[in-house]
């Protein structure tokens, strides 16, 4: 499918996408930039790129796809670098959780042609681990990579960034810009915004050490992203501010619904309220409410 891989950033995401395409045979060469020399020679040792390029220049010369894994806030010095160097015929696309803030550095950054190039994606996979180490050949199967097309896009570009994704087992969706960072806000942003502020919160409490002494499940299936990376989640949050902010108070309004049922010990409100999110949550997830039920007695988590 690709001559030439070029992979600005060889952590999780840009190094699971190297390591997928190459299992599959679809890419000839990977080259691998990333700011950390340390990252890119352990991504060659691990072999994730078949060698590294101590410039963006020399990973995407020669390059006909170029995939930019960074964090979104690097992004704007990356696409002002890529601007001058980036071949003629290489398609870009990205892997940034937040699409509004990246579409807008490459429209600053990029030339009309090389802007109708860029085919801007978000692959919705990751772990908590990140760096080279934590990179696998199957973290994108069966799970959902969103394109944002933008004018710009031929419909062939992105037919061709489409296929590349389901090559390695996604399954992929086209959202508008806007909508996607809307969506990605309630589903993913706040999620973890949310760990972060709970272990944190319980990190405040003078009996930390036996409140997490005696953690049980529910704290650590709940709290498990608070373990990704912050710098990453730093810029998406900025990034995805105005609509991380609204999610935030639509679920602080939640917070204190639930409250005044405790403070006027409502136990039937309190019921129904959980009875109705269970109900949402188990008709969204059947495969894992079946795995639940069928596990020794869990409610003491």
């Amino acid at each position: 499918m690709f001559r030439r891989l070029a992979l600005i950033g060889t952590g999780l995401i840009g190094g699971s996408l190297a390591l997928a395409l190459r299992e599959r045979g679809e890419v000839g060469e990977v080259v691998g930039y990333s700011r950390r020399l340390d990252t890119r020679l352990a991504a060659e040792r691990l072999g994730l790129i078949d060698r590294p390029a101590d410039s963006i220049s020399e990973a995407v010369a020669g390059a006909d796809i170029v995939f930019l894994a960074t964090p979104v806030k690097a992004m704007d010095a990356v696409l002002g670098e890529l601007a001058t160097c980036l071949p003629d015929d290489a398609l870009v696309t990205d892997g940034g959780s937040v699409k509004g803030a990246v579409v807008e550095r490459a429209r600053a950054h990029l030339s009309a042609a090389q802007l109708a190039r860029f085919v801007p994606g978000h692959p919705i996979a990751g772990r908590e681990r990140s760096g080279p180490e934590a990179a696998t050949a199957e973290l994108y199967r069966g799970h959902r990579v969103i394109l944002t097309p933008i004018a710009e896009n031929r419909a062939e570009d992105v037919a061709r960034i489409e296929a590349m994704w389901q090559a390695v087992g996604a399954r992929v969706e086209q959202l508008d810009v806007a909508h996607h960072d809307h969506v990605l806000a309630a589903t993913s942003h706040l999620p973890h915004a949310a760990a972060f502020a709970m272990v944190s919160s319980l990190a405040r409490l003078a009996e930390r050490y036996e409140v997490f002494r005696y953690a049980a499940g529910g704290f650590c299936d709940f709290t498990r992203i608070a373990s990704s990376d912050p710098v990453m989640w730093r810029d998406i949050c900025l990034d995805n501010r105005n609509e991380i902010l609204a999610m935030l108070d639509h679920y602080r309004a939640e917070l204190d619904c639930l409250r005044d049922m405790l403070e006027s010990a409502d136990g039937e409100a309190i019921e129904s309220y959980f009875a109705e999110a269970k109900a949402v949550r188990d008709a969204l997830y059947p495969a894992a409410q079946a795995d639940l039920t069928s596990r020794p007695d869990t409610r003491g988590a």
